[in-house]
């Protein structure tokens, strides 16, 4: 396919064109050999795989720009066949194998805008983790009781849920860039609210209307719309490795967060002697200002990020060649004619609900479960149960972030070799076990061991999981679908925190572990049943795909 275009170029001379968008095409040939993932998913831009793209160069040539363009093709197929060379090469130096394998090098080669989602995701998590080391205990200093705890957890979801939900449907039609920013100003009028507010149900409205997370995980629009524009900017065979970095970035900030949040509270505590809800306070500060910081890094991202609606006349993507030729007397299209209306709200076709609906079960029951044994929960069991200081706690739960966070890189090369599904089911289920062992014996150090032991595997299904979804999602619904998969997980995530806040008022405060981790490997058994055979499916029709273009 490599040189396709030119010999349906040349033998396409003396024969009547078919009339097609040059303009689409000029705006591709813009972006240039070096930012050629600004494309997205536009095949029309690689290398003439449709036939229209060679069309409309020979149908250029009516006004000169056959020869530019031929011109820029071969400076696009240049870059692809350096791009399109296996990803495993026995000849390449061993230390490139091994950036590979790490996923360096499709980091390296991916564009400036899904670096900044990477810097963003590590912005929004260092904020996650520094505000859930003190969430509950700064309640609790407030004078609310565990349930009501419980209860405003619940309820922050549940808002979550709703804001969330609205701003995935709409995010392709409003603008990506727009429901990032939208999301990062929520993330800041939040932390200045808990920041100098006391009353319990004012900090509920701006966990409400606002993005607060209770448990540590991602929270608010963001998620979506980011996984969405990153499977619109990478291509297929890189996906894997790029997602990987980008679950990394976020659990490494929430590792930070953990730790650097500890040890201000243990230094503003005990060496200047604050007083400790002033000092919870000054926590919410900081999370604004990570809000601020995220406006900026939303507002800095380039117009590729957006979905490019495309006329349905005129394109011959579908058609090939049984699409009609005009005669040589027919009207060219002007630059001026009316463009088509945006869709404002996104579709889920009818063939895609059923995998749809499967994932939204599976994933909801697994959130469920993650909602039993929150971030915020387990810090707070620790730290009433064991007596252990912020400084120390945030020491522990550094160590198990940065353990998970270099999980994830093993996660990535294992998918490579034993697919996505299987990744993510055999690494999942040994972390479920550990969840549920936490709470059995009465020694600190044994239950910091089953947390340290959890954390090896518990986030190396993050990354096979997002590569998964992208590639069985069509790509005009990833955002739509991707966002309503963030909702059912929220909103059977919501439910968690109140049960447990029950379960800790009642005295049994240990059952939570067990039952998180007991549905969680129900979760992995049967995700496995439903979609082991599945990648293999997808894998023929991409074949099958590609051989027919």
């Amino acid at each position: 396919m490599k040189y396709s275009v030119f010999v349906v170029l040349f033998c396409a001379i003396g024969v009547t064109a078919q009339a097609a968008n040059c303009n689409e095409v000029e705006a591709c040939l813009k972006a240039g050999p070096k930012n050629i993932d600004a494309c997205g998913d536009n095949e029309r831009c690689l290398c003439g795989t449709h036939k229209e793209i060679a069309n409309c160069y020979v149908n250029c040539d009516k006004d000169s720009r056959a020869k530019p363009a031929e011109q820029a093709v071969e400076k696009y197929c240049s870059v692809l066949r350096k791009r399109s060379k296996p990803l495993y090469n026995s000849r390449r130096h061993p230390v490139h194998k091994a950036l590979e394998e790490l996923g360096l090098v499709s980091l390296y080669q991916s564009t400036k805008d899904v670096k900044i989602l990477c810097a963003q995701r590590f912005i929004r998590l260092f904020a996650y983790g520094g505000s859930t080391l003190v969430l509950v205990a700064y309640l609790r200093e407030l004078g609310v009781s565990t349930t009501r705890v419980g209860l405003f957890m619940t309820l922050t979801l549940v808002g979550d849920i709703i804001i969330s939900f609205l701003l995935a449907l709409f995010a392709d039609g409003v603008g990506r860039r727009v429901v990032l920013a939208l999301g990062a100003i929520l993330m800041t009028a939040s932390g200045i609210v808990f920041a100098t507010s006391s009353n319990y149900w004012i900090l509920l409205a701006a966990a409400i209307l606002g993005v607060i997370s209770p448990g540590g995980n991602e929270i608010g629009p963001f998620r979506g719309v980011e996984e969405s524009i990153i499977a619109h900017l990478t291509d297929a065979p890189r996906r894997g490795d790029v997602y990987a970095w980008y679950s990394l970035s976020g659990t490494a900030g929430g590792a930070f967060g953990l730790l650097t949040c500890g040890w201000i509270i243990h230094h503003m505590r005990y060496n200047l002697g604050l007083d400790v809800v002033e000092v919870y306070r000054s926590v919410f500060y900081g999370y604004s200002v990570m809000g601020v910081l995220k406006l900026i890094s939303a507002i800095i991202l380039s117009s590729a990020v957006e979905v490019h609606h495309e006329p349905e006349q005129g394109s011959s993507a579908d058609n090939g060649e049984q699409a009609p030729l005009l005669p040589e007397n027919a009207p060219v299209q002007s630059s001026d004619q009316p463009q088509p209306k945006k869709q404002l709200r996104a579709r889920i076709s009818r063939d895609s609900i059923p995998t749809v609906a499967t994932l939204c079960t599976l994933l909801a029951l697994d959130s469920f479960a993650s909602g039993l044994a929150p971030l915020s929960w387990i810090t707070y069991y620790f730290k009433s149960y064991y007596h252990i200081e912020e400084g120390k706690l945030g020491s522990i739960f550094f160590t198990t972030s940065i353990i998970a966070a270099a999980s994830m890189l093993v996660a990535s090369s294992l998918a490579k070799r034993f697919g996505n599904v299987r990744t993510m089911v055999f690494t999942h289920l040994p972390s479920a076990v550990f969840l549920a062992l936490v709470p059995i014996p009465n020694d600190v150090h044994l239950s910091v061991l089953f947390l340290i032991l959890r954390s090896c595997t518990q986030s190396m299904d993050v990354a096979p999981r997002s590569a998964f979804l992208a590639a069985i999602i069509k790509p005009k619904e990833r955002t739509v679908v991707i966002g309503l998969i963030n909702v059912a997980k929220t909103t059977s995530q919501s439910l968690g925190p109140l049960i447990t806040g029950l379960l800790a008022d009642s005295n049994y405060f240990w059952v939570s572990f067990i039952m998180a981790g007991s549905l969680k490997v129900c979760y992995d058994l049967g995700f496995l049943g439903l979609f082991k055979h599945h990648e293999h499916v997808e894998a023929k029709r991409s074949h099958e795909e590609e051989g027919s273009q």
